[in-house]
């Protein structure tokens, strides 16, 4: 995909627990390249970046209780823009809205803390890169229309569109570049440090940056209505009991951040 885009990829293995192999990488990046412009680190394979150099760590061994993966001085190897590109789609029934209003995500426990943890990740390395002007950003694509998916939909990417017969929410499906053009618009953005910790989705960022998709669509998975008269009474039940806890955990978060922050304010004037 990103040779035939005019690009060129290079694959190499790295064990991200071990540091020296680690700073190898980086310094193989900037002899070979220049700079490093763009770090992802994602939960799962994705050939969706284009147009600057990018580096994607695929760091399984997190999901194994593997060690953190090493990480090499940011200011040596001038990085602009660091991410988390996560998966936050769960079942149908329990997606939908406009934005990433769901800290959790679908699947088992051990999916979901890793998802989790991809955004909070943004939001820890935020305040640490913010000195090297490095922006920390965690980005979620909508109904990707993966190779994975297209398999379970018995699709190719040119017929993906028969999928809709199956389930019409198909049809507001992205490929992978999608969210690829979505790190990209923010990596080029000038004010990208002002983002930095947040959460982001590819639909809401392709309302913003206009970027199109291969087929010159612009899906906007948020935009999407959900029918849950399909769904069991049951299994609603889980999620809307999780929105009311994750509510008042916020509001609490909340509160006690502010205070937190006063107390810090009072250090730094005393």
């Amino acid at each position: 995909m990103i040779s035939v885009a005019g690009g060129s990829a290079v694959a190499l293995r790295v064990d991200h627990t071990v540091e020296e192999e680690v700073e190898a990488l980086f310094q193989r990046v900037e002899r070979e390249r220049g700079r490093l412009d763009v770090l992802v680190n994602q939960h799962r394979r994705r050939r969706s970046i284009d147009g600057t150099v990018v580096l994607f760590l695929e760091d399984g061994s997190q999901e194994c209780g593997g060690s953190p993966p090493a990480v090499a001085p940011v200011p040596h190897h001038h990085s602009q823009a660091c991410g988390s590109l996560y998966d936050s789609q769960p079942p149908r029934a329990y997606c939908g809205g406009d934005g990433n209003e769901v800290l959790s995500a679908g699947g088992n426990p051990v999916t979901q803390t890793v998802k989790f943890a991809l955004k909070g990740l943004a939001l820890n390395m935020a305040a640490e890169l913010r000195p090297h002007g490095v922006a920390a950003v965690a980005v979620t694509p909508g109904f990707l229309r993966s190779e994975t998916m297209l398999e379970r939909f018995g699709v190719t990417e040119e017929t993906w569109r028969e999928g809709g017969k199956k389930d019409r929410s198909f049809l507001e499906s992205e490929s992978p570049l999608f969210v690829g053009r979505a790190v990209v618009a923010l990596a080029g953005d000038p004010a990208i440090l002002e983002r930095s910790g947040q959460l982001f989705s590819s639909w809401e960022l392709g309302r913003e940056y206009r970027f199109m998709d291969t087929d010159g669509r612009r899906p906007d998975w948020g935009a999407s209505k959900i029918d849950f008269s399909k769904h069991p009474e049951q299994l609603l039940q889980l999620p809307r009991t999780g929105s009311q806890i994750q509510l008042r955990w916020l509001s609490e978060l909340r509160r006690k951040t502010k205070r937190f922050l006063a107390q810090l304010s009072q250090r730094k004037t005393g």
